[in-house]
């Protein structure tokens, strides 16, 4: 695995060493920063980034929500930023956590400081694991659960938003599951750490409704994906009690894809791997993301060359 030679910070590309966030800044003290999760993908014709625009778009959405009003950049320099980040580091596929944080603002407000924007890119292969994809995960109903949208905004990607992940999945992992599943205020599934999460029973697939959850760019692409199918797709409150009687769970994220859950709470899954719903949009998404589907041409962005004049060291 190669490390990044080079990331953006703020308007050019420099030195990975200079990818830091200043201590005193409320990104880091308070976790006031929005992010990204995208994947750049190779294909026949080269590196190509996943459902680019979107994932952009929700970036923006993201500041907005939480109440930035002058950024440092527009979402043409965004796109710019990340197609130059990739080919500077010359990876044919990877993942890209662009973020924009808050620098200073020690007085808890927006405007006593500066957004700054930054992309990092690095190789991230099997986000759970080589087997995961074939065999399955094993999770369990974490304790914590997910936030509340009034206690904090459930749209937008904010840093801050995953302590409540990690406290889950390390909970789960230290318990010997792979990953957790978060309930809502509710009482009803809401989504996993990481990931949005869909049953099958009778060959109806169902997910959470968005409401309370973050309304993922994969999840949206395996809802089209599975209706192109034939598939019927529904969005209502799933209880607990059906994750354990359902024909097929998974789960989907940019960094998991599509990967089932063969055992929840002890309780085997179906046939306790991957059913047969789930194979079938596992085999379209990676036809989608190597360039081999219909929809490849409209989803993927192609990496344009690099400039060289964007590297300030």
């Amino acid at each position: 695995m190669s490390a990044a030679r080079y990331v953006w910070v703020h308007d050019a590309l420099r030195p990975a060493s200079e990818g830091v966030v200043p201590f005193l800044s409320a990104g880091m003290q308070y976790g006031f920063s929005v992010f990204e999760g995208i994947r750049c993908y190779s294909t026949d014709n080269g590196p190509a980034v996943f459902r680019m625009k979107e994932h952009v778009q929700r970036l923006l959405d993201s500041a907005h929500i939480i109440g930035f009003r002058d950024l440092p950049v527009t979402f043409e320099q965004i796109e710019a930023a990340i197609n130059q980040t990739i080919a500077a580091n010359e990876f044919a596929s990877c993942y890209i956590r662009p973020m924009i944080f808050l620098d200073g603002a020690m007085s808890l407000t927006v405007e006593a400081g500066e957004p700054r924007f930054m992309v990092a890119v690095w190789e991230w292969k099997a986000f759970l694991g080589v087997e995961a994809k074939e065999r399955g995960i094993r999770a369990n109903i974490a304790s914590f659960t997910r936030l509340h949208p009034n206690i904090m905004m459930t749209k937008a990607k904010v840093s801050g938003n995953y302590v409540s992940s990690i406290l889950a999945k390390t909970e789960s992992q230290r318990a010997g599951f792979d990953e957790a599943i978060m309930l809502g205020p509710d009482g009803y599934v809401a989504e996993c750490t990481g990931e949005n999460l869909f049953i099958v029973r009778n060959n109806i697939i169902v997910t959470s409704p968005r409401a309370g959850i973050l309304e993922g760019i994969t999840r949206d692409s395996l809802i089209i994906l599975a209706r192109d199918l034939g598939y019927s797709v529904v969005e209502e409150p799933i209880s607990r009690d059906q994750l354990y009687i359902a024909d097929e769970v998974f789960v989907c994220g940019t960094a998991a894809e599509v990967i089932a859950l063969r055992e929840i709470d002890f309780r085997l899954i179906g046939t306790g791997k991957a059913g047969p719903v789930t194979r079938a949009l596992q085999q379209e998404f990676d036809k989608l993301i190597t360039g081999r589907h219909a929809k490849s041409a409209e989803w993927l962005a192609p990496i344009p060359a690099m400039n060289a004049a964007a590297v300030k060291v």
